[in-house]
C-alpha cells in the first residue's frame, strides 16, 4: 500500500493537530493492545505493572509515539527513517512483527475516540496507510 502526496499530507495536518497529546494516544493504544491481545504481554514480562495507566506503559507508549512523530517527519523516506528499529525489534527484541500491525490497530482506535471530528474516512485512510507501511518497514529485518 503505496502513500500518496496526498497521503502523506494528510498524515501530517492530522499529526500537527495530535502532537500535544501523542504520549496520552501512545500510552492509551499500547494498553489497549496489552488487554485486548494479551499475547503481547510477551514481550514485557519484566514489567512490575502491565495494566493500562501503569508508568511502564505510559512511558513506553511515549517512547513509541517518539518514533512514530519521527517516522512523520521522515513520512518520504520510511524505510531508511526506520531501519534503526527495525534491526533492534529484529535482531535484540526479537519482537513478533505481527504485533507492529496490532499496535497500529490501536493508534488507530485511539486517535479515533480522542479526535472524532478530524477522523474523516479520508483522515482514517490515510492514517491506515501511513501506519501499515510504517509496520511492514519495522518487520523489514526479518525477511
Amino acid at each position: 500500500m503505496s502513500l500518496t502526496t496526498k497521503d502523506m499530507a494528510v498524515v501530517k495536518g492530522l499529526w500537527a493537530k495530535i502532537a500535544p497529546r501523542v504520549d496520552e494516544i501512545g500510552a492509551e493504544a499500547l494498553g489497549r493492545m496489552l488487554i485486548v491481545y494479551p499475547q503481547t504481554k510477551t514481550y514485557f514480562s519484566h514489567w512490575a505493572d502491565l495494566s493500562p495507566g501503569s508508568a511502564p506503559v505510559k512511558k513506553h507508549g511515549k517512547t513509541i509515539m517518539g518514533a512514530v512523530t519521527d517516522a512523520v517527519a521522515k513520512i518520504e523516506d520510511l524505510p531508511a527513517a526506520l531501519s534503526q528499529l527495525s534491526e533492534l525489534h529484529a535482531y535484540k527484541l526479537r519482537v513478533d512483527p505481527s504485533n507492529f500491525k496490532i499496535l497500529a490497530h490501536n493508534i488507530i482506535v485511539v486517535t479515533a475516540m480522542l479526535f472524532p471530528a478530524d477522523f474523516t474516512p479520508e483522515v482514517h485512510v490515510s492514517l491506515d496507510k501511513f501506519l501499515q507501511n510504517l509496520a511492514w518497514c519495522l518487520a523489514e529485518r526479518y525477511r
